[in-house]
Formats: C-alpha cells, structure tokens, sequence
C-alpha cells in the first residue's frame, strides 16, 4: 500500500491529496528518509510525520483495504509519538494567546507604536 493512501487510510490526514501533499514537500519519512507517495509501505515499517507542528511517530501494524473506522484505527497502527511533542504544540498556543486575544487579528500601527513607546521607556530607565 502507498504511504500516502496508509496515512490517509488510519486518519492522519482528511483527504488523501493532503497525504500526497505532506508527502511531496517531504514532511513524512521512512527509515529516516524522505519518501514519494507512492513508496510502499509494509508492516513493522516506522513512519515518522510532521503535521501541525507535532513530529509524530507511527509503526506499522497491518495494512487496510480501504479507509477505517476511528474505532479499529489501533488495529493497523502503534501511535509512538513522545508525549512531550504533545505539549510543546499546547506551550506554543498559550504563547501566542498571551501576546494577542484571539480573533483581534493583526497588530494596528497604533499597537506597534505603543509597543515601541514601552521598549524606549525600559531603555531609559
């Protein structure tokens, strides 16, 4: 089976373009290596994949015939993703929630001027 109709299959991505696409611009690999999407992938292989700025890390179980089930994804994949790259994705949303409210959209100049009135001040003083 392709990796990228796999990954598509066990529900890492919604759409299997958007596998072939993750693919291509070499965010999945194999052995430590970049692969094309139509590179086969086989039980016990370990598929390692970047998406929304989680590094996850995926063995191979079994392989489906088509697309599966949230239920009975376990049965053809082993989520061996370290739990620390879990909260790095939560470190980096409470970040930017503490710089800007969401849904205030961009900084006005308004907002760059007060900014740079405060970082004066501290050099002042």
């Amino acid at each position: 089976m392709r990796v990228d109709k796999f990954l598509w299959s066990v529900r890492y991505y919604k759409t299997r373009s958007k596998a072939t696409d993750a693919a291509k611009k070499g965010r999945v690999r194999i052995d430590n290596s970049i692969v094309k999407p139509s590179r086969d992938v086989f039980p016990g292989d370990i598929i390692e994949l970047r998406k929304d700025q989680i590094d996850y890390k995926v063995e191979v179980l079994d392989l489906p015939d088509g697309r599966v089930g949230n239920k009975i994804v376990d049965l053809y994949r082993m989520d061996r993703t370290p739990k620390e790259n879990f909260d790095a994705k939560k470190l980096i949303a409470l970040n930017q929630d503490y710089y800007r409210e969401r849904g205030e959209g961009r900084p006005t100049k308004k907002d760059r001027r007060d900014l740079t009135g405060l970082l004066n001040q501290d050099e002042e003083e």
